[in-house]
């Protein structure tokens, strides 16, 4: 079984050549399956990956390769306060269980009704060459990383997406290929998308 994470420091050096190639962003060797890859790293390396995020968007872009950034937390602030249900939540959620707050943003931030037609209004908007989801861990458990990406397929079809994802993206002859969240959660079946560790120019 494949159980690899891309360190910061791998992220740093080997990414910028791997997204600027012809073959990523052209999508070759793909066959028919979406131009979905993941980029899993270590849980405890978020913050530093963040920072990695950053620079390696300010290098694709100096080398002409423009990057859409959708950071799935500030997405969700900012459809709370378009809905104008920001300011709500806050004064009650201290009259929340964990639980009923978990229901309530599920429902009022779901993906397929919500969050997907959110990240297809920025598409539209954006010249982009390649699509970055960050933010994954933070909107832990009220979206599920497998639901995006399973809602998006038919969105993002077009250009290459990369999602950043603080855990494993695991693949075994038994249990088939699993998103597993902080390398503890193992129920996100998804199988569709390219692991970057094992991603070859």
């Amino acid at each position: 079984m494949l159980n690899k994470h891309m360190t910061p420091r791998q992220a740093s050096d080997k990414l910028p050549t791997i997204i600027a190639s012809e073959r990523f962003l052209k999508m070759q060797g793909l066959g028919k399956e979406v131009p979905f890859f993941i980029c899993p790293y270590l849980p405890e390396d978020a913050i530093e990956m963040q920072k990695v995020i950053g620079q390696l968007i300010k290098k694709l872009n100096q080398q002409g390769v423009k990057v859409l950034e959708i950071n799935l937390y500030d997405l969700s602030l900012e459809i709370l306060k378009k809905r104008n249900l920001y300011d709500r939540i806050m004064q009650k959620e201290q009259f929340f269980t964990k639980d009923k707050l978990t229901e309530l943003l599920q429902s009022v931030l779901d993906t397929e009704a919500h969050l997907i037609p959110a990240i297809a209004e920025k598409m539209q908007q954006s010249d982009f060459d390649v699509m970055f989801i960050t933010g994954v861990g933070e909107v832990f458990p009220y979206i599920r990383s497998h639901n995006v990406l399973n809602n998006l397929q038919s969105t993002a079809k077009d250009k290459p997406t990369v999602m950043f994802f603080p855990g494993a993206y695991c693949h075994s002859l038994d249990k088939g290929a699993s998103l597993d969240l902080f390398g503890r959660l193992h129920d996100d079946k998804y199988y569709r998308a390219f692991n970057l560790c094992q991603y070859e120019i």
